[in-house]
């Protein structure tokens, strides 16, 4: 906001000049009226927070709340700082779209077997208040104390985890038994952050693999059916040091495609890089 001070010429009187106390008052007067009006302007912009929530809330199904099961794979070959980060964006994207949603939360890091696997956050992220708007003015705190929380345990629980393989596929059978405990009619929403460089029953790192090749290995991994689920399998030959061919990489993204087809899935996601998608 501009302010425009006028000058006027049908008055010979000559304006008496302001006292600094007057000048200092007028100045914190300005900067308060600047700021209300950008606090306003921001508030009501469709790019902002309160406006992005809401449209995020008029995605949400009210009849299936998300249950968001986010499985980190906690192996050294994608074990960088940079991958890390990556991945906590990711999280916190799914955090705040589940917080909007009044839905359910888990985040897991895993290594080597099912028994392998340390919960960061397990529990609901409900917003209190009377209005929509209201309960959309929590969304931040809500999401700060999760991301927290799931920063602070991160390090230790991935320093804890025994073996040093990945066995990505048994976070499928996890989710299963997941959404079975949390009953009610949450629709699970598995987000799995890895390499997808398996290595436990089977290898996949070794060498590129064709469409074919992939659908045969799917056929023979035991998946649990998960009807009505969304399962997205991101960072797909995200490694430290020299990243693969991108012929392993399409290998590693039709495996994973065909893994989650078996499984029923009612929509399947696997990509390199996660991006945010609504519900």
């Amino acid at each position: 906001m501009h302010l425009t001070t006028r000058t006027t010429t049908d008055s010979p009187r000559v304006a008496p000049t302001a006292s600094p106390r007057r000048v200092r008052l007028a100045a914190v007067a300005a900067v308060t009226v600047a700021t209300t009006m950008t606090a306003c302007s921001v508030g009501s912009s469709p790019h902002g927070e309160l406006a992005r929530n809401k449209q995020t809330l008029a995605s949400c199904d009210a009849s299936a709340p998300p249950a968001s099961d986010i499985q980190i794979d906690g192996s050294g070959s994608s074990a960088s700082k940079t991958i890390t980060e990556e991945r906590m964006a990711a999280i916190e994207q799914i955090v705040r779209t589940t917080a909007v949603c009044s839905g359910r939360l888990r985040v897991s890091v895993f290594s080597a077997s099912s028994a392998g696997t340390a919960t960061l956050f397990d529990g609901p992220l409900p917003l209190h208040g009377a209005t929509d708007t209201a309960r959309l003015k929590r969304v931040a705190t809500a999401v700060d104390d999760a991301m927290s929380e799931i920063r602070d345990a991160y390090g230790p629980a991935v320093a804890g985890l025994k073996g040093k393989g990945s066995d990505i596929t048994a976070q499928y059978r996890l989710a299963s038994e997941w959404i079975n405990q949390v009953g009610g009619n949450f629709r699970l929403h598995l987000l799995v952050l890895t390499d997808g460089f398996q290595n436990v029953g089977m290898d996949l790192g070794n060498r590129a693999i064709s469409k074919q090749e992939a659908a045969e290995l799917a056929n023979r991994t035991t998946v649990p059916t998960l009807s009505g689920v969304s399962v997205t399998v991101a960072g797909l030959g995200r490694v430290t040091g020299t990243p693969p061919r991108s012929d392993v990489v399409q290998g590693l993204v039709a495996y994973y495609d065909a893994l989650c087809k078996k499984a029923g899935a009612t929509k399947c996601v696997s990509v390199t890089d996660y991006a945010p998608e609504g519900r």
